[in-house]
């Protein structure tokens, strides 16, 4: 443990090496814990919840229970009390496998659990207040007796068909309760096989880093394809992912100095941090160190821009030896290719990971409703703000929405809401028929569609651009119609903000925002401007700091060519990070909107009445 400067202390790391299992132990552990579930006395129609952080036991736990054709209910860690009670009660799981923090989850709500029988505790060791809180009501074991017990009673498989349940996927309730995808064996293998098709050069020399919550759809697709090509998989978290990671002890190594992954997957709130913090190494190096960073970046994106391939040659090496060795050492050194998802990334963001990290990144567009397909970008794109050709898996067109003013009429691109269909789209929404049928439809050729929600267009070369999200566009007083998500995105690029939400209230005429702020930024600007402040809370309370990240805002506006009414008039500081634990954001880091909405609501109608 460490203290800081204010009395509070945090739990550091100090990693050791990987230690890997071969795909014959590892399929040997599958077969003994699927025959430990049938000798607890779990039956192939009861369900399965995983309720834990990704892990290896989490992935050889839904793999055992595939073998027993037994449905998946997957669960966020950092889901709430009463959405987890709603989670499990809904689906009716009998058996629970989690981790020891989880189990504390557990114990606290187990009166409220109608079903639950067995719960099984991925950590050897199990806190004695939670055996005696399970009592009479669970039978509780450790993973690791689980599967001891299947060692000694073997049980033949009892493999799944095509159309068999997979997975009932519990969204992370950026809005209500969370919802329930059903998804068959056959949407998660049309997306792994699709991704295969279209990127190449994946195979038994590649490692992959696991860090996403297995409990999302990007990460399930991901840890279900790596194994398909004989790939590596070793497991971090995103608090001990580099070597300045928050639990990192210092001095030490992270995930991805231990690991150097070939390939990793990432959501954009992940790699903006990256940027970030080389630009902060960067900037507080200064000097000869910053001019030649500055220059390699600069030469680089006169080759992206200007496609003058010389630059990309021996010069390329040489501004890779000379300056960007660095920056790809933070993960690992050996990326060469990320799969970004799970929410827009800037282009702001992709043009510099591309840069620095010389690996292409992939950008996707899926939901959970469509087993993470829709479309990826081809590998050698090296274009920005775009999603890519629809996967092979995917069909995608665009229908009007002409209340939005979008049209698959307007020139020069066709516009309109996002509609994905193919083996890929799950089969609906576990007992909620209304929703359903809402926003999935069959044509006559009996092709499941799903209605996206999502707007986009359609470049001439078949690539698709997200442009908007029809949940997120407000029309103010005045007649003005502002999207929340692109101003957001375009305004997170500042410096000076870790993250924002824009807020406009449609008996208005402006926007405003609530902005949490990246503190080393602030803090160093304050210091070089000889602000004196006592902690971080009291800066972000100061009328110069306001000033500042407000000017920081209005230039990353201007340079994305916002209208005046889409920058917000006023903005509140926040000191304390939005996280998954927090409640205010999902866990794959999206804004759960209507929980900032309501935590904030006092300071969102100050701004307005002041």
């Amino acid at each position: 443990m460490e203290i800081s400067a204010d009395g509070r202390s945090f739990e550091k790391l100090h990693l050791g090496d990987y230690e890997w299992l071969s795909y014959g132990q590892t399929f040997e552990i599958v077969c003994n814990v699927s025959s430990g579930l049938a000798q607890l006395g779990h039956r192939r129609e009861e369900r399965v919840a995983i309720f834990a952080d990704t892990c290896e036991e989490w992935l050889i736990a839904l793999q055992s229970c595939f073998r027993r054709n037994v449905t998946v209910v997957t669960i966020y860690a950092s889901l709430g009390e009463e959405a987890l009670c709603y989670s499990l009660n809904q689906t009716e799981v009998t058996t629970v496998i989690c981790g020891q923090k989880e189990l504390k989850k557990l114990v606290d709500i187990s009166g409220q659990l109608d079903t639950v029988k067995h719960v099984i505790c991925m950590d050897n060791e199990i806190p004695s207040s939670a055996i005696v809180a399970a009592g009479s009501n669970w039978e509780l074991k450790t993973f690791s007796e689980v599967e001891t017990l299947g060692r000694e009673n073997p049980v033949d498989p009892d493999l799944p068909l095509a159309a068999d349940i997979a997975v009932i996927m519990y969204t992370s309730g950026s809005t209500g309760m969370p919802k329930g995808v059903m998804m068959t064996h056959r949407n998660v293998l049309a997306t792994a096989s699709a991704v295969l098709k279209i990127v190449p050069g994946l195979g038994s020399k590649d490692v992959y880093l696991a860090y996403l919550p297995l409990a999302h759809i990007l990460e399930i697709a991901a840890e279900t394809i790596v194994p398909g090509i004989g790939g590596s998989i070793g497991y971090g978290s995103p608090l001990t992912l580099t070597d300045t990671s928050n639990k990192i002890k210092k001095g030490t190594k992270g995930d991805a100095s231990k690991l150097r992954p070939t390939v990793m997957a990432a959501v954009p709130a992940i790699l903006d941090r990256v940027r970030d913090g080389v630009r902060k190494k960067v900037d507080a190096a200064g000097g000869l160190s910053k001019k030649l960073f500055d220059l390699a970046y600069s030469r680089r994106l006169s080759a992206i821009n200007g496609n003058w391939l010389g630059a990309w040659g021996l010069e390329r090496h040489f501004w890779n030896l000379l300056v960007f060795k660095k920056v790809q050492a933070i993960l690992g050194g050996r990326i060469r290719f990320i799969l970004s998802g799970g929410a827009p990334l800037s282009g702001d963001t992709q043009r510099f990971i591309n840069i620095c990290l010389g690996a292409p990144i992939g950008q996707g567009y899926g939901l959970t409703e469509t087993c993470a397909g829709g479309t990826f970008s081809d590998y050698d794109d090296t274009s920005v703000g775009r999603v890519g050709p629809p996967l092979p898996c995917s069909y995608i067109k665009l229908i009007d929405w002409a209340e939005g003013g979008y049209l698959t009429s307007d020139s020069p691109m066709p516009r309109g809401e996002i509609v994905i269909g193919g083996p890929n789209v799950t089969v609906g929404y576990f007992k909620n028929e209304e929703k359903t049928k809402e926003v999935y439809k069959v044509d006559e050729r009996g092709m499941s569609w799903f209605y996206t929600g999502d707007v986009g267009q359609f470049h001439a070369d078949g690539c698709l651009e997200i442009i908007d999200r029809k949940k997120d566009i407000v029309k103010l007083q005045h007649g003005e119609y502002v999207s929340l998500g692109k101003v957001e995105a375009v305004l997170i690029v500042s410096p000076c903000v870790d993250n924002i939400m824009l807020h406009a209230d449609p008996f208005h005429s402006y926007c405003v925002a609530i902005v949490v702020v990246a503190q080393a930024a602030v803090e160093d600007w304050a210091r070089k401007n000889g602000i004196s402040f006592g902690d971080f809370p009291e800066l972000c309370q100061k009328e110069e700091t306001i000033k500042e990240v407000y000017a920081s805002l209005v230039k990353a506006a201007k340079a994305a060519c916002l209208e005046k009414f889409e920058i917000p008039a006023k903005i509140k500081l926040l000191a304390e990070a939005w996280t998954p634990e927090s409640g205010l954001v999902t866990a794959a880091l999206k804004l759960k909107r209507d929980v900032i909405k309501k935590a904030f609501s006092d300071e969102l109608a100050q701004l307005y009445s002041s």
